[in-house]
């Protein structure tokens, strides 16, 4: 039962990261779009693409830190007496974001709406490099079992929390360029599909490039980890990479239809790569999964729970997420669109 609820908690996890991670991408290129001139058509594609989602997208930060908490408490109490100093940074990120997000769509002042925008920036990739940061440290074996606190800064200020953290700032990234490649051909404009584009095959690189040095990180730093996606995780290894190059290909040849969901595809593969590279373990190499686990009961009443929420939840995002597609919410009105040019 406790390899479930294992699975629930690692499928809430690669949820997160493929709609979360996209949402905090957006971000990353509301900061790179530029002054606020020329940055005014891509952000306002950025709010148009994350503004009726963005709430729903954070749903599976909470329900994973749930399951966390009620399954494998001792993992949590070690994790969150650990990495507490990023865990607050995530927290504040969060919260700023989501509040200049909102806040600057009503103000009138451009300084003002500048500060705002800044935060919502600059939050988007603080958040993502944080939880990075966090993954590298549970995966280096940095957080003790027992519930006891490790190490506040070592723990996630090392070669492999460096290397996640910068990864998942750039797989945001990439994640969100595709995305919002499909929202500008939404809306028929064209120069914004050539935009992101060019972004998401540079970024993509980038992202590559990342994840080849992140091989010797972790075959130094991390040994159990690494043996594990050299092994039994491998074939997962493999799958992410076929889904990576296969998505930058369709990106090359400007047939982006199905990009997306190899980009997607590439991310949740790793994730799960990640998850079967430590297991049995939850923290390496001194908590396993088994011994973290909450007792029976406990066990049986989140998987319940999570079978209630399967029925009743996820049909109604997976509708959020149609009506947002089909420009069908009210925040997607024709005159908030983004002006289409082609030129």
């Amino acid at each position: 039962m406790d390899d479930a609820v294992a699975v629930v908690l690692f499928a809430a996890v690669t949820a997160y990261a493929v709609f979360g991670g996209a949402d905090f991408g957006a971000g990353f290129w509301d900061l790179v779009a530029g002054g606020a001139a020329r940055g005014a058509r891509p952000r306002a594609l950025v709010d148009h693409a994350i503004g009726p989602v963005w709430e729903a997208n954070h749903v599976w930060l909470i329900f994973a830190l749930v399951v966390l908490w009620t399954a494998f408490p001792e993992a949590f109490a070690s994790i969150t007496l650990t990495l507490f100093v990023p865990l607050t940074l995530v927290a504040l990120g969060i919260v700023l974001r989501g509040a200049s997000f909102a806040f600057r769509k009503s103000l009138f002042r451009t300084s003002q709406q500048r500060v705002l925008g800044a935060i919502f920036a600059f939050s988007s990739v603080l958040v993502p490099y944080c939880m990075g940061a966090i993954a590298g440290a549970i995966a280096s074996g940095r957080v003790p079992a027992g519930g006891k606190a490790g190490d506040p800064w070592t723990s996630w200020v090392n070669p492999t929390s460096i290397v996640g953290g910068v990864l998942a700032v750039t797989v945001g990234a990439y994640l969100a360029a595709v995305y919002l490649i499909w929202d500008a051909r939404r809306l028929a404009d064209d120069s914004l599909v050539e935009y992101f584009r060019r972004r998401a095959v540079v970024v993509a690189v980038v992202a590559g490039a990342v994840a080849l040095v992140g091989i010797f990180v972790l075959r130094s730093d991390s040994r159990y980890v690494f043996d594990g996606l050299t092994s039994r995780a491998l074939p997962l290894v493999v799958l992410s990479a076929l889904c990576g190059i296969g998505s930058l290909v369709l990106l090359l040849r400007r047939s982006p239809r199905n990009a997306r969901v190899l980009a997607a595809g590439a991310v949740a593969s790793i994730v799960w790569a990640w998850g079967v590279a430590q297991w049995p373990y939850i923290l390496p190499t001194s908590l396993k999964v088994s011994a973290a686990a909450a007792p029976s009961a406990t066990l049986t009443s989140v998987l319940v729970v999570f079978g209630v929420a399967a029925v009743v939840i996820l049909p109604s995002l997976a509708f959020l997420y149609v009506l947002d597609q089909r420009s069908l919410l009210p925040e997607e009105g024709v005159d908030s669109r983004p002006s289409a040019r082609t030129g």
